[in-house]
């Protein structure tokens, strides 16, 4: 006795319930995968935009929450409630190169957009800007504007074009070379005329502090502390924190997927225990002829496999596809808030493995039981149905 040739030749006995019962698993497996790549995804921009900030330690108000500091990485507006000569305290530290920042919202042909105000000579050292065209800031007071390369674009922007902020008209003098952060979408003031343009004179919204010793990072936080009623982040820890309500949200949507491949699994047991009924007959000729229980089980258990290889490598396949071709959809949410990101879909060949391996599991425990119940029954009982 053959018992992959039974099994193939049981699957495709009835084709069209063998093809609705596995495109529920199918659909399942795609809708599960596409999440976990296009979660990887935006794992991934998020790690970029980080690495990109250039900052080892950011320095916020005491009494900003956390939503407030994630808004660092997002490029929305912050308050401006740090005194600006809270800078010359951080920088008298020996080891830290701080530089002030003030980030605002304004608009341009009535789309929002952030404005931030910088330290010009400060900032092209701890950025390392470039500027693709035009010039950078030629003095501290210089009543200009910089703007990023996505922001340009986006406005076809360019050297000695007149751009409007709260009433006040500033020439662009340069676009910066892209940096692949939120850098790109914003355009820079110096901090003295963002102050002023803004109504914040003598106030920024947070401070980027590179160290020279990032082994000494505790002993700098503590130094930063002492200078006044601070809050200091290390940009891992702003980080973990925009991860935590990242996985919060992957967790529930995964969690939905996973409730399709729920449903998907009553549907192999409503199949197998179907067959079995229908089979019932050849399940006893089978047991006449010496076939054991156990052999009995494993050709009902294989076919729930066949159910589970085949729905996890289809809806595999299906979730990278859909992934990729819905991720300019899915994530547009997610780039208006991560602004300057572009998030694709992340394939991690060990989590499709998982996930395959997930649907076999799925598949054999949902075929236990049919497949117990064919094993249980007896020659006489199975041949004598009518």
């Amino acid at each position: 006795m053959n018992s992959m040739k039974l099994v193939v030749r049981n699957i495709t006995r009835r084709p069209g319930r063998f093809i609705f019962t596995l495109l529920g698993i199918v659909i399942g497996m795609a809708a599960f995968v596409a999440l976990l790549s296009l979660g990887g995804g935006m794992r991934g921009e998020i790690n970029n935009q980080a690495k990109a900030m250039g900052a080892n330690l950011i320095v916020t108000p005491s009494d900003w929450c956390t939503f407030d500091q994630i808004s660092i990485f997002t490029g929305e507006a912050l308050p401006a409630s740090l005194p600006d000569e809270i800078l010359d305290d951080v920088n008298s530290i020996e080891g830290l190169f701080a530089v002030p920042y003030l980030t605002q919202n304004s608009s341009i042909d009535n789309t929002p957009m952030a404005v931030i105000g910088v330290d010009p000579s400060l900032m092209k050292e701890f950025s390392g800007w470039e500027v693709a065209t035009g010039e950078y800031f030629s003095s501290q007071d210089k009543e200009a504007v910089l703007v990023g390369a996505d922001l340009a674009n986006r406005f076809d922007l360019e050297v000695g074009d007149i751009v409007s902020f709260r009433g006040e008209e500033f020439p662009v003098i340069g676009v910066l070379a892209p940096v692949g952060n939120n850098d790109d979408l914003a355009a820079y003031l110096p901090l003295s005329v963002a102050q002023r343009a803004f109504d914040q004179e003598g106030y920024i919204s947070y401070i980027g502090v590179q160290m020279d010793d990032l082994s000494e990072v505790d002993a700098y936080k503590a130094a930063i502390i002492e200078k006044g009623n601070l809050a200091v982040n290390t940009n891992d820890q702003l980080l973990e924190a925009v991860m935590q309500i990242l996985g919060s949200v992957e967790g529930t949507l995964q969690a939905v997927a996973g409730v399709s491949l729920v449903a998907a699994a009553f549907g192999i047991i409503n199949t197998m225990m179907t067959a079995i009924y229908e089979r019932r007959r050849e399940i006893g000729i089978l047991r006449s002829m010496g076939a054991k229980r156990i052999d009995i089980f494993k050709i009902f258990l294989i076919e729930s496999g066949v159910y589970g290889i085949l729905g996890g490598v289809f809806g595999a396949i299906g979730g990278i596809l859909a992934s990729f071709y819905a991720a300019p959809f899915l994530l547009s949410g997610f780039s208006s808030i991560m602004k300057g990101a572009t998030p694709e879909a992340s394939i991690d060949p060990v989590s499709i493995a998982l996930a395959i391996a997930f649907s076999v599991v799925i598949a054999l425990v949902s075929g236990l039981f049919p497949a117990w119940k064919a094993a249980n029954m007896t020659p006489v009982e199975a041949i004598s149905y009518e």
